[in-house]
């Protein structure tokens, strides 16, 4: 088993940053990749970014050029600083790691973004 904490959600202005980390701990050895999703209100949950344990990082379109997913090793941590963030990032966003096929979230932060 694999548990997430993330921390680090809030209410920001729009055109602000915020950087949501994640804590992971349990059978954490051999994590594949870690990374984001996110779930708007009434909206089905979709990745935002990910990252393996090599450090390659993908992200989807939406984005891109303003989110930067990052990940520490050493403390089973992973991170997405959030720039210039938009009312439309407003949602709640999830921790998310794979590991010998099985996925694992953690219990979600809100952020919230007004305009």
């Amino acid at each position: 088993q694999v548990q997430l904490v993330e921390s680090g959600g809030g209410l920001v202005q729009a055109g602000g940053s915020l950087r949501l980390s994640c804590a992971a701990s349990g059978s954490i050895f051999s994590i594949d990749a870690m990374g984001w999703y996110r779930q708007a209100l009434g909206k089905q949950r979709e990745l935002v970014a990910a990252i393996t344990s090599g450090g390659s990082a993908n992200y989807a379109d939406s984005w891109k050029g303003r989110f930067t997913i990052s990940r520490d090793n050493a403390k089973n941590m992973v991170y997405l600083q959030m720039n210039s963030l938009k009312p439309e990032d407003t949602a709640v966003y999830y921790c998310w790691s794979y590991r010998d096929y099985v996925q694992y979230w953690g219990q979600g932060t809100q952020v919230t973004v007004s305009s």
